[in-house]
C-alpha cells in the first residue's frame, strides 16, 4: 500500500501545483506555441518518470531505434493504467493519446490532456468516433504522433497473449495520413497494479517497439485487415518477450 499512497500523493500534488504552471505555459504559448508544447511534454514526462520510480517499475526497452522520424501512429496492447505512463514517458516528439470520453469528467487532468493533444473517443456514438479519428488524422498531418490501444478497452484476460480484437477503424489514422505504424508490445504491466488492486507491486516490464509498418508497402489483403496484421506482430513480440520477465 505504501507505493500506492506515494503515487497517489504525487499525482494529487502535481495536479495542484500544475494549476499555476498551466497559466505559465499559456503565457509561454503566447510567445511561442512550439516552446509551450514541448515544455508541457517534457514536464509531464518528468512526472510520469517519477511515477515509474515510485511504483518500483523495472523497465526493459527493446527496439526504440525502430521509431521512425516524423509523426507516427503508435499501436499497443492494453492491460494496465500504467501502459500510458510507461509509453508516454518515452515519446520523443509531441504525441496525443486517444482516450475514452469519460476522462473528460476528471478536472485538471483533462486540461493537461487537452494541452498535450489527447483526443476523447465516444465509443457509443459512431459519428463522434469518426470525428475523433478525423481530428487524429489532421494532427498527424501537422506533425503530431498519435497513440491508440485498438482493443478498445483494458484487456482483463488472465493470459496476456489472449488479445482482444483490434478495431480496424483505428488504423485509418495511418492509411489516410500516410504515417508509419509503430507496434508496441508490453509484457507484465497488469502485474504493477491491476492483478492485485489496491496494491502497487514492484514489477519488471518489457516494452518493445516493432519495426515501422508502412501501409502502402503491404499487400492489398493486409491493407484491408491492418488490425489483424498489426495484432499478429504484437502477439509475436509478446510471446518472444515473455521469457524475459
Amino acid at each position: 500500500m505504501i507505493r500506492l499512497i506515494f503515487v497517489a500523493l504525487f499525482v494529487v500534488l502535481f495536479l495542484i501545483i500544475g494549476i499555476p504552471v498551466l497559466g505559465i505555459e499559456w503565457l509561454i504559448g503566447k510567445v511561442s506555441k512550439k516552446t509551450m508544447d514541448y515544455s508541457s511534454l517534457r514536464l509531464v514526462q518528468w512526472a510520469f518518470n517519477m511515477i515509474i520510480k515510485l511504483a518500483g517499475i523495472e523497465l526493459t526497452v527493446i527496439g526504440e531505434e525502430n521509431i521512425s522520424e516524423g509523426p507516427v501512429l503508435y499501436i499497443g496492447n492494453h492491460r494496465s493504467f500504467f501502459d500510458i505512463v510507461i509509453t508516454y514517458a518515452r515519446c520523443k516528439n509531441l504525441t496525443g493519446y486517444i482516450a475514452k470520453k469519460e476522462m473528460l469528467s476528471i478536472p485538471l487532468l483533462r486540461t493537461w490532456m487537452k494541452r498535450l493533444y489527447c483526443l476523447f473517443l465516444d465509443r457509443e456514438n459512431p459519428k463522434e468516433g469518426l470525428k475523433t479519428i478525423l481530428q487524429a488524422i489532421d494532427y498527424v498531418k501537422h506533425g503530431i504522433s498519435i497513440c491508440i490501444f485498438p482493443e478498445g478497452t483494458r484487456n482483463k484476460n488472465k493470459d496476456e497473449l489472449e488479445l482482444l480484437p483490434f478495431h480496424e477503424g483505428s488504423f485509418k489514422i495511418a492509411s489516410k495520413s500516410g504515417c508509419a505504424i509503430i507496434p508496441m508490445a508490453m509484457n507484465n504491466t497488469a502485474e504493477i497494479f491491476e492483478a492485485h488492486m489496491p496494491k502497487i507491486k514492484s514489477t519488471h516490464v518489457v516494452l518493445e517497439y516493432g519495426k515501422p509498418i508502412y501501409v502502402k508497402e503491404l499487400s492489398k489483403e493486409d491493407q484491408k485487415h491492418l488490425g489483424t496484421y498489426t495484432q499478429n506482430i504484437i502477439y509475436e513480440m509478446l510471446e518472444k518477450n515473455k521469457s524475459l520477465i
